[in-house]
């Protein structure tokens, strides 16, 4: 029978740290006053590190441990040593392993003829063989690195290599020297990243090389240098992190043969919290040219917006700030006519009533600011200042009628310049708004419930005196978040005017097993012609397009929503849907999209194009990733990509091809390739993928 015995051994090299190790084993005795011999079963444990061995004698003369194995040793840090046969003091610091085994993070691992710790920070090992990838009996693993001697420093977190041989299958492909590598518990490690090749039309065949430069624990910079045949490209990462908040920096400058001199772009974005609740965001977007962050797949945006924002969000109160200036990467734009630069302020606040009512007021400014002097759209220059506020009371009735009564009135001033069919002045708009619903649910017999809610909204707004040129509600259309609202413009500038009515429905259905669908059906009707919407909008006309919205969610992670908008006789004026689908095995997402030509949004022919971008996992190693964008209008694609992804324990490829078909006087078509493979195990805090099977 077992004997359990568990005891504290008071070493003196412990006493300075008042330490204490406790053993269990199934025997113990003591040799001549001085020896301590313990066997069976042995476990130690010692400040978070744990111990099992065949056997343990502890010489209090010499204030030793010779263990014999097999020896298992788990630091607290999730390392693992296996040996042989082992001689350590008793804190387990200092000593020599043979026949030895290291792992790291549960990763990689290093097998050694043996091993010697020095100081409880270094260990030592002696004709070494790492990898991280599982080792199938005799066979040589997919990858491993044998050297002479390797070090790893525990608190520095770094393997140092002397006379390394890197094997693939057990053939040699290069000899180094001396070579330092992270081990896996690293979380930041100056030194090269992965490399990446990358071969594109218009650049050929290049290869970048990342390097990471860890400046303390707040700050880090990444350079890479990008070289090809057509292109000397340096590209550049910088992050720092504060207490308040974070900041990136992406950047590159480039001399290619694509134009003369250097190339460049900015990207750098911020958010800081300055205190009582505000906070500040930026971000800066710039490109020496129209073509270079499509030419080198940076970014694929052909409007840049550098802004600035100081934001508070509080329960009854938003103040914002915000100033803006874009760049146009358009063919057909000019910079100056955007306009460029444009800023806002706003502030609004909400009061609750002893009615039950709500009261809502607030005021805002904004600025439209275009270069030149010339009369006319394309140099105007439009400042406003308003105020506005509104009360919200809402009533149910005995026989289930949902009431909801809005008033509200809002007065800007603007001053127009470099506009001769526009002048200075103030416009007063007022309005008043009922709806009316009338819920209607049930539930089924297996759970299932149903809401359905008719609806019709009656409102009615004017405005009286100056009419300001409309640039901030160039682009509304009707959909089911707006179909019940007083004004449909997503800015000030423009607004409804006269007697309307929405009416619609929605239908609700929650499932049993938990899958939900919505349902919303409804037209706008007015008694005069909003004619400062565009034709696309659904919008213009004294009755607006027919609105038909749903949407669909599963539990297992499917949904599928669409909206569509159709007149009268049934033709269409706009459609969307878009399908998702995200599981263990799948994320899919797709979306379709149709518009009419609409000349007042530069669209002189119909939209119809759908889009796709998908990753799925074949098996545990294999993934795939599709992207693609059709343009069915012109029967054409407009880009494809495919990137396929193997990662196991100890080795990540990923290969990606790319094509984008679109063209323009400064964009080229262009198909680019890339391929990047990585030994796991090295990276800093990098994931393992699943292990490989041994073939039987």
């Amino acid at each position: 029978m077992r004997a359990l015995l568990a005891f504290l051994l008071m070493f003196p090299t412990l006493s300075l740290s008042q330490g204490a190790a406790t053993l269990v084993a199934d025997t113990v005795t003591v040799q001549g006053g001085a020896q301590l011999v313990a066997s069976g079963n042995i476990e130690v444990f010692y400040d978070g590190t744990r111990l099992s061995a065949a056997q343990v004698i502890y010489d209090q003369s010499s204030d030793r441990l010779t263990i014999t194995g097999p020896i298992l040793i788990q630091a607290s840090d999730g390392t693992i040593i296996t040996a042989d046969q082992a001689s350590l003091d008793p804190k387990l610091e200092n000593g020599m392993l043979r026949g030895a085994r290291l792992v790291l993070d549960q990763q990689l691992q290093l097998a050694a003829n043996q091993i010697d710790r020095v100081d409880g920070r270094y260990s030592q090992l002696y004709k070494v063989a790492a990898t991280s990838c599982k080792v199938c009996g005799t066979r040589a693993p997919l990858w491993e690195i044998r050297a002479k001697k390797v070090v790893h420093d525990e608190d520095a977190q770094q393997l140092y290599f002397t006379d390394a041989q890197f094997l693939i299958r057990g053939t040699p492909i290069f000899w180094l020297p001396r070579m330092r590598l992270p081990d896996p518990t690293l979380t930041r490690a100056t030194g090269l990243l992965i490399p990446t090749l990358r071969t594109t039309d218009l650049l050929g065949t290049g290869i970048k090389i990342p390097y990471f430069m860890r400046i303390g624990d707040h700050r880090d910079v990444t350079l890479t240098p990008y070289l090809s045949a057509e292109t000397r490209t340096l590209e550049a990462q910088y992050r720092q992190a504060f207490i308040r908040g974070d900041l990136k920096i992406n950047a590159a400058i480039s001399e290619d043969t694509l134009a003369n001199g250097a190339r460049s772009y900015l990207f750098a974005d911020g958010t800081f919290a300055l205190g009582q609740d505000y906070a500040l965001t930026f971000d800066i977007e710039s490109a020496s040219d129209n073509a270079y962050l499509l030419d080198y797949g940076y970014s694929d945006k052909d409007r840049l917006d550098s802004a600035v924002t100081l934001l508070r969000v509080r329960d009854t109160d938003l103040t914002q700030v915000n100033l803006t200036y874009y760049q146009t990467l358009r063919d057909d734009e000019d910079n100056a006519s955007l306009p460029p630069i444009t800023g806002s302020l706003s502030y609004e606040n909400r009061l609750n009533l002893t009615s039950g009512s709500t009261f809502r007021y607030g005021a805002s400014a904004d600025t439209a600011y275009r270069y030149g002097d010339t009369d006319g759209d394309g140099a105007r220059d439009v400042s406003r200042a308003g105020a506005n506020a509104s009360v919200t009371s809402n009533w149910i009735t005995e026989a289930g009628f949902v009431l909801r009564a809005d008033a509200g009135v809002r007065a800007d001033w603007y001053g127009v310049n470099d506009d001769a069919d526009y002048g200075n002045g103030v416009r007063v708009v007022p309005n008043v708004g009922l709806t009316l619903r009338y819920p209607l649910a049930t539930t089924a017999a297996n759970g299932t419930q149903h809401l359905l809610e008719p609806t019709i909204a009656l409102s009615w707004s004017d405005a009286y005196g100056v009419t300001p040129p409309n640039e901030d509600s160039t682009r509304s259309d009707l959909d089911q978040a707006n179909l019940f609202d007083t004004s449909r413009y997503s800015g000030d500038d423009a607004v409804e005017v006269g007697a309307q009515a929405a009416i619609g429905a929605t239908w609700t259905r929650i499932g049993a097993q938990g899958a939900t669908s919505t349902l919303t059906f409804g037209q706008v009707l007015r008694d005069i012609d909003v004619s400062a919407f565009n034709p696309s909008s659904g919008l213009d006309g004294t009755s607006s397009d027919w609105l038909l919205a749903g949407q669909y969610t599963a539990r297992s992670g499917f949904e599928i929503d669409g909206r569509t908008l159709f007149d009268d006789d049934a033709s269409l004026t706009r459609a969307a849907a878009r399908l998702g689908w995200q599981n263990e095995w799948v994320d899919l997402n797709a979306a379709y999209i149709w518009q009419a030509a609409d000349d007042t949004e530069s669209r002189p022919d119909a939209v119809s194009e759908w889009t796709l971008d998908s990753t799925v996992q074949l098996a545990p190693a294999w993934a795939v990733n599709l992207e693609a964008r059709y343009d069915l209008a012109n029967d054409q694609p407009a880009l494809a990509g495919v990137g396929m992804q193997y990662k196991n324990e100890c080795v990540t490829v990923d290969l990606s091809v790319s094509r984008r078909y679109t063209s323009s006087t400064t964009v080229d078509a262009s198909t680019s390739y890339g391929l990047s493979v990585s030994l796991n195990g090295f990276s800093a805090k990098g994931s393992a993928g699943p292990a490989a099977a041994c073939a039987p």
